[in-house]
């Protein structure tokens, strides 16, 4: 069982814990928040400190998720953290149910509910939050995130760091530019004439 720290102690890295507690595939070390010392734990688990440190929490974990919103931050750290030698996994809410044909890149984050189709690529450091669904041949580029009760609708795209906030949806083959973020409840779709 591998050894993880999550870096990042709020509402998604909570989220984050659950899902690599329930997926039984992790030993959970620990979490670490620029909010500490003042945040000392989350539920049994130690704050081991601010992200300033990560170098001396590599003895305490081989591998280390990046569980932040923020897609710049979670990008930026994702990087730190694999150059200190950490393993990047996925993790992957039990519930959420993922065609075995996806390519789910390092440091993903996929949770509760969520589906994601076959053939469906997700890039480094995605999120694919709870009920959100990335259908059939879709494409999720490195730190593309998907808020509650997204879709990607066959063949879309969202862009690298793109964020898609919660009830947003991409018609088929839709793209959506390198760091745009969607407005809650937006529908974006290809226009044909017939």
């Amino acid at each position: 069982m591998k050894k993880l720290l999550i870096v990042g102690a709020g509402g998604h890295g909570k989220s984050v814990a659950e899902a690599a507690l329930a997926c039984g595939s992790f030993e959970l070390v620990g979490f670490v928040d620029d909010a500490a010392p003042e945040l000392t734990s989350v539920w049994d688990w130690p704050v081991l400190g601010t992200t300033a440190s990560l170098a001396e929490y590599r003895s305490r974990a081989d591998a280390a998720i990046v569980a932040i919103g923020n897609n710049g931050l979670r990008e930026a750290l994702f990087d730190r953290l694999g150059a200190l030698g950490f393993e990047l996994p996925a993790v992957v809410h039990p519930t959420a149910i993922v065609s075995p044909r996806t390519i789910i890149g390092p440091g993903s984050a996929i949770m509760a509910g969520s589906i994601i189709g076959t053939e469906a690529k997700l890039g480094a450091g995605s999120i694919v939050n709870s009920g959100a669904v990335v259908d059939h041949h879709c494409t999720v580029e490195d730190f593309g995130h998907l808020g509650v009760n997204t879709s990607m609708a066959g063949g879309s795209i969202l862009g690298r760091a793109a964020w898609m906030q919660a009830g947003s949806a991409l018609g088929y083959g839709v793209r959506v530019q390198d760091g745009v973020v969607l407005a809650p409840g937006t529908a974006l779709q290809v226009s044909r004439e017939h």
